[in-house]
């Protein structure tokens, strides 16, 4: 009875502010699972936002983009202070990361919705086949 009384005046508070709920739960499913397994939000937040939020294909990516930096700085933070962040190796990856995420961003706005979905439920499928190969 009180957890339910504390759901409702979460959710209450996030209408207050203007806050989708759903999207509240993506995020932090999103979050949880970067920081977690140290993959892109986008693995977890694209797909939820497309089947569950209701979100166009290209309109999820978009906002999942969006999201990196804080999730970024929340996972950098954390493993940071544990002394875990090799700096060096994290600044290369991400001199690369920003130039392919430029070139990929200008896909993303000129790519057949249609295209976006099975590119990405491929690479997904193909994630998981080299993980499970490789286990």
């Amino acid at each position: 009875m009180r957890q339910t009384l504390v759901c409702r005046a979460v959710l209450s508070r996030l209408h207050l502010l203007g806050l989708d709920s759903k999207l509240l739960a993506i995020g932090v499913g999103g979050g949880l699972l970067s920081g977690l397994l140290g993959v892109g939000g986008g693995i977890v937040m694209v797909p939820l936002l497309v089947l569950w939020a209701g979100y166009a294909q290209r309109d999820a990516h978009a906002l999942s983009l969006g999201a990196i930096i804080p999730i970024s700085m929340a996972g950098i933070a954390t493993y940071g202070v544990a002394g875990e962040v090799r700096y060096g190796t994290a600044i290369g990856l991400a001199a690369g990361a920003i130039v392919g995420a430029r070139i990929g961003a200008g896909w993303l706005a000129r790519i057949d919705e249609r295209l976006l979905k099975v590119v990405f439920g491929t690479f997904l499928i193909g994630v998981a086949v080299l993980l499970g190969a490789r286990g």
